[in-house]
């Protein structure tokens, strides 16, 4: 089977030695996503977990779309949360972006994340 990278600017850049995702065969494997912006590399959002979200997605949705596929095709996500007491609000922008489509996914507390996010979203998805 082969792998390759994909690469997208509307996405922030790998900040180490990973790639933003792998497609092999008709899957996408990406790499977890902060609400960092894709032009500056600065955390958006501030403490704001909606807004951190909105970012995320707004990221895997980039990466997604240039490895050919999008959040309908995602099957399984992992969000990883600093405070499980934003859970609801997570999920709320969570339900907003995947609307009637509703991939498996798995919420995983941690005590900290890179560049001070509150959340970051991995993803496996089908190519088109």
């Amino acid at each position: 089977m082969d792998l390759r990278a994909t690469r997208t600017d509307r996405a922030p850049a790998p900040v180490g030695p990973y790639s933003q995702a792998i497609v092999a065969g008709d899957f996408v494997f990406c790499a977890g996503q902060l609400a960092l912006d894709p032009v500056s590399g600065q955390l958006v959002g501030g403490d704001d977990v909606k807004a951190q979200t909105r970012r995320v997605l707004d990221n895997l949705a980039a990466v997604l779309v240039e490895s050919g596929s999008g959040l309908d095709r995602v099957t399984k996500t992992t969000v990883f949360l600093t405070d499980l007491a934003d859970f609801a609000a997570m999920n709320e922008i969570y339900a907003e972006r995947f609307g009637s489509h509703r991939p498996a996914r798995s919420t995983v507390p941690v005590s900290a994340l890179a560049r001070g996010g509150k959340v970051e979203i991995e993803c496996i998805a089908v190519r088109r």
